[in-house]
């Protein structure tokens, strides 16, 4: 039994699907079982989230594998941050563990960090070492920004691209690797497939049996997920509304004045605001991997480019 939590944010969907699509047997952890369509009545539905720790325990029986996607970018009414992505990491590894679960699947991020200057980047890299120093087999994956057409943050974009010129936070130069949703949950099948074939990983002192990530190890591996091409949070802009087909001209809002409207906006609006600061101020911070598509294509998935995936190759 695979325990799925996340399954109707932009990886769990597209990973979802193709767990079904091979019959494994899924439970996933959801607060609103609805919000899981037609596939809800595919799987075991264990009521719960994040800010509900007695609810694991539910959730966890039976299980071998959790795959632990949920998360959240803006503080929600039910928790912050912190609360959401590492306290809440933490409590489930922890039910994990006294459920004898073999083995937690964690997404990060890349240049997750406990001295980032961003809160979620924080969150992640404490609940990242809550993970690794666990009793348990663990896969760790960090992805540079992922994207699926359609999904919350494009759309955001492609409104903001109905407006006479297209605002751009701060000087946009900061750098990513965007990997599509699907080549995603990819990764994470071929993953889990190696860890169920290959035998242990070789210590510090053997030669490994064919390329792993550089911080793999005999109980804990680390990929890190990025696309083929590095952007720049401008450049990608640019991709997007050349797949819109609209032509504007982009303006770069110093960041003191966005931070100041997104925190005025956010606190008249709440979590319904249409972005937060700590949105914005990720896509001012680069996320990329010395290693580009590397980690992706030793798990036999060759990423995407943006505009390919966009529709604008």
């Amino acid at each position: 039994m695979l325990l799925l939590t996340g399954a109707t944010g932009l990886v769990g969907s597209a990973l979802l699907s193709r767990l079904l699509a091979e019959d494994a047997q899924i439970r996933c952890l959801a607060r609103d079982p609805r919000r899981l369509g037609a596939q809800r009545v595919r799987v075991q539905i264990a009521l719960g989230d994040l800010t509900d720790p007695p609810s694991f325990r539910n959730a966890l029986r039976g299980v071998h594998t959790v795959v632990h996607l949920a998360a959240s970018i803006r503080d929600q009414p039910r928790g912050s941050i912190e609360e959401l992505n590492g306290i809440a990491t933490w409590r489930m590894v922890e039910a994990a563990e006294r459920q004898g679960v073999e083995r937690f699947v964690f997404f990060s991020a890349l240049g997750a960090s406990t001295h980032h200057r961003a809160r979620l980047l924080r969150a992640k890299a404490l609940a990242e070492q809550a993970v690794h120093e666990a009793r348990m087999r663990s896969i760790v994956f960090a992805p540079s920004i992922v994207y699926a057409p359609g999904d919350p943050w494009l759309a955001l974009l492609e409104r903001m691209a109905l407006l006479p010129v297209m605002p751009v936070s701060g000087r946009g130069r900061a750098l990513f690797q965007p990997i599509w949703a699907d080549d995603v949950a990819a990764c994470v099948i071929a993953a889990l497939r190696a860890a169920d074939t290959e035998p242990a990983r070789p210590g510090a002192n053997e030669a490994p049996a064919r390329p792993a990530p550089a911080t793999a190890g005999a109980a804990h591996a680390r990929y890190e997920l990025a696309g083929p091409e590095t952007l720049s949070h401008t450049e990608i802009v640019r991709t997007l509304l050349r797949s819109l087909r609209r032509s504007r001209p982009l303006v770069h809002v110093p960041t003191p004045f966005v931070s100041r409207t997104l925190r005025a906006l956010e606190r008249l609006a709440g979590p319904n605001a249409l972005a937060t600061w700590d949105e914005a101020e990720l896509m001012e911070t680069s996320m990329t991997s010395a290693r580009g598509a590397a980690d992706a294509e030793a798990l036999g998935v060759r990423p995407q480019r943006l505009a390919a995936v966009l529709g604008n190759a």
